[in-house]
Order: structure tokens, then C-alpha cells, then sequence
């Protein structure tokens, strides 16, 4: 799988109306489900994270804390999270509503700087075939 090959990079919305702890959550269950993370593998510190994210440490401790009481993780006191064996499936309907989200938010700013649809398409369509070439994808 495609996805399998790239690794989690936790990325907050600020404008996009789902809190940060929410978020990060479904960064998760998104990674699990596609296969970019595995049973076993350490998720970063809840300092670290709220370092990188630049968010309070207590909103990263809420994702962590949510997802270890659905199973999702489990927390080894003074080694770290990890990704626990729990499988998990995401209908298509919801990647779908999750990706039209990502979508409508993206294109409302595109169209505020005066970028059309298709203009956002064509570009898209160069950056994946650059990146499939392994060049820079940098305009």
C-alpha cells in the first residue's frame, strides 16, 4: 500500500473547526488504518509532540489518554506510548468525510488568493508526477 511507505507527520488545522486533541486522534486511527503505524511502534513523547504541534502538552496527553481507553494505545509508565494490536478499520464513508473536510478547507483558501479548481488540479497533478520522478516537487 502506498501510504504504508510514508510515515506519520502530525498536522493541526487550526481554522478547520475540530479540536487539536480530536485531531491528532484521527491522525492516528488514519496512520493504523493505512498501515503507516504498526503494533508496537512509539508515538512520540507528549512533551515532543506538543513541542512539534506547538500546542499545550495537556491537549496531547487528552489524545493519548482518549486513545488508550478505546484500546488504541498503551502507555508504558517512563518508556512511552505505543500502538497497541487493536485493528483499525475506517469505513470508506468516513476517510471520505475526513478527506472532503481537508478538501473544502483547502480550497477555500486556495480561491482566496484567486487560484481556480483547475488550477489547483493541474498543479497537484504536476507535484505527484515530480514526485513519482523523485524530483524536487518545489515550484
Amino acid at each position: 500500500m502506498e501510504n504504508a511507505q510514508r510515515e506519520l507527520t502530525f498536522v493541526l488545522d487550526p481554522a478547520g473547526g475540530v479540536p487539536f486533541y480530536r485531531q491528532i486522534i484521527l491522525q492516528v486511527e488514519m496512520a493504523i488504518a493505512d498501515g503507516r503505524l504498526r503494533p508496537g511502534t512509539q508515538l512520540p513523547t507528549v512533551r515532543g509532540l506538543a513541542v512539534q504541534l506547538q500546542i499545550n502538552p495537556n491537549t496531547v496527553a487528552r489524545a493519548y489518554s482518549e486513545l488508550e481507553i478505546r484500546g488504541i494505545v498503551t502507555t508504558q509508565q517512563g518508556t512511552g506510548t505505543f500502538i497497541s494490536d487493536q485493528e483499525i478499520d475506517l469505513p470508506k464513508a468516513e476517510r471520505d468525510r475526513i478527506l472532503m473536510r481537508l478538501v473544502q478547507s483547502f480550497l477555500a483558501t486556495a480561491s482566496g488568493y484567486g487560484f481556480s479548481i483547475r488550477e489547483v488540479i493541474d498543479f497537484l497533478t504536476r507535484v505527484q508526477e515530480e514526485q513519482s520522478h523523485g524530483e524536487d516537487a518545489r515550484p
